[in-house]
């Protein structure tokens, strides 16, 4: 049984797996700042039962780790004729179609962790707030060719308008 959100003969594209690193490690360093801050209430009062809160964010976040493959996996895009189609989400997906004369601005970001495994996140806003899209962890060469083509597209189909 097919979804209704799965578009028959579709090839999509994934982000590379190194962004599973790039979310791990961005996990880590706000679960350990989050967990000594949380753990400070116990140590400074003396009350044991406040520690529940840092384990409970530490099961949290441990969940959230375990997660991580799966979810970049769960990241694609494809190009269509008409419109490039983004989707996200393991148990709430997301799928949106951005027609290519309707993109505004097409940007490429780099955060520290995205610089130290080489990959990119390229961001595309139209006129609606809602359809802005984020595609993270494509490879820097990767972005930049998706970046210059969606550009050349956008550019022709408004000419046609």
């Amino acid at each position: 049984m097919t979804e209704r959100l799965d578009l028959p003969d579709a090839e999509w594209r994934g982000v590379s797996r190194k962004y599973a690193f790039v979310e791990v490690g961005g996990l880590l360093i706000v679960g350990v700042i989050l967990a000594i801050a949380t753990s400070i209430p116990t140590f400074v009062s003396g009350i044991s039962w406040f520690a529940a809160l840092p384990i409970s964010l530490g099961i949290i976040f441990l969940i959230n780790i375990l997660l991580t493959p799966r979810r970049v996996r769960a990241i694609g895009y494809m190009l269509r004729e008409d419109d490039l189609v983004f989707r996200r989400g393991l148990m709430f997906r997301r799928v949106v179609a951005v027609p290519y004369g309707r993109m505004q601005l097409v940007d490429i970001n780099r955060g520290p962790l995205d610089r130290a495994v080489g990959l990119s996140e390229l961001k595309f806003v139209t006129a609606a707030a809602s359809t802005g899209v984020v595609i993270p962890g494509l490879p820097e060469q990767d972005a930049e060719e998706l970046r210059d083509t969606l550009v050349a597209l956008a550019e022709s189909r408004r000419a046609g308008l």
